[in-house]
C-alpha cells in the first residue's frame, strides 16, 4: 500500500483536530485515518494518582514515542494496529484500545508532531496550525473544563506553569519545519482547501507509479 503521512502540530487549542478532520472529507476516493499523539502518552499507571497529576504533560519527555512510531511504520506496512486510548482523568492509559487498520493517507495530529525528529522523518506532509494565543487558551479552558472535569483554577495554573513554557520552549520553535503554516486554525477554509488539493494531486501521481 502507498501510504501519505501527514503530520499537524500546534500550540493547544490552535485548530489542530479541525484541520485534521477537514482534511479528511477532502480527499476523494481514497481512505484516510487520524492518528492523535494525546493517545500516546506514556502509561503511569505504576504512579498513584497525585503523583501522576505532577508530571509534565506538554514536555516531549511524556510521550511514547518509541510505540507511536512503530504504529506508523506498521501502518505504512500495510498492518493493523491498536491505538491506546488515554484517560484525562485518571492520567494513564486505559486497558482498552482502538483497533485502526491501515489507510491511504494517515493524518498525525498533536502538539510536538513536528518537535521528534524521529517522527518528522516519517512525514510526507508537514503543517503548523497558527492560532492567536489567546484564542488557544479560552478553548483549552472550556475544554478542560467541560470534557475533563478541571477546576477554572487548575486549568489556569497548570496553563501559566507548564502549557504556555513549553509552547514557547518546544512547540513554537518547531514551526520551522513546517512545510505550510496554516493561520487561523481550522477556519482557514482557503489554506485547508489548497492543502487538500495538493494531497489529492500526489495521491493520484503515487497510483499511477
Amino acid at each position: 500500500m502507498l501510504t501519505l503521512i501527514i503530520g499537524i502540530a500546534g500550540g493547544t487549542g490552535c485548530g489542530k483536530t479541525t484541520v485534521a478532520q477537514n482534511i479528511c472529507q477532502g480527499i476523494k476516493g481514497k481512505n484516510a485515518v487520524i492518528i492523535v499523539q494525546d493517545a500516546y502518552y506514556k502509561d503511569l499507571s505504576h504512579l498513584t494518582l497525585p503523583e501522576r497529576r505532577k508530571v509534565n504533560f506538554d514536555h516531549p519527555s511524556a510521550f511514547d514515542n518509541q510505540l507511536l512510531l512503530e504504529h506508523l511504520n506498521l501502518l505504512r506496512k500495510g498492518e493493523t494496529i491498536h491505538m491506546p486510548v488515554y484517560s484525562f482523568q485518571d492520567y494513564t492509559r486505559k486497558k482498552r484500545t482502538i483497533k485502526i487498520k491501515p489507510a491511504d493517507v494517515i493524518i498525525l495530529e498533536g502538539i510536538l508532531v513536528l518537535e521528534e525528529e524521529t517522527i518528522r522523518n516519517l512525514l510526507d506532509i508537514k503543517i503548523y496550525v497558527d492560532t492567536d494565543s489567546d484564542e488557544r487558551f479560552i478553548r483549552r479552558l472550556i475544554r478542560d473544563t467541560r470534557e475533563r472535569g478541571r477546576s477554572l483554577a487548575s486549568v489556569i495554573e497548570q496553563y501559566l506553569n507548564r502549557v504556555k513554557p513549553m509552547f514557547l520552549q518546544f512547540v513554537e520553535p518547531s514551526k520551522r519545519y513546517a512545510d505550510i503554516i496554516i493561520p487561523q486554525g481550522g477556519l482557514n477554509k482557503v489554506a485547508i482547501d489548497i492543502i487538500t488539493s495538493n494531497i489529492n494531486a500526489q495521491l493520484d501521481k503515487l497510483e499511477k507509479t
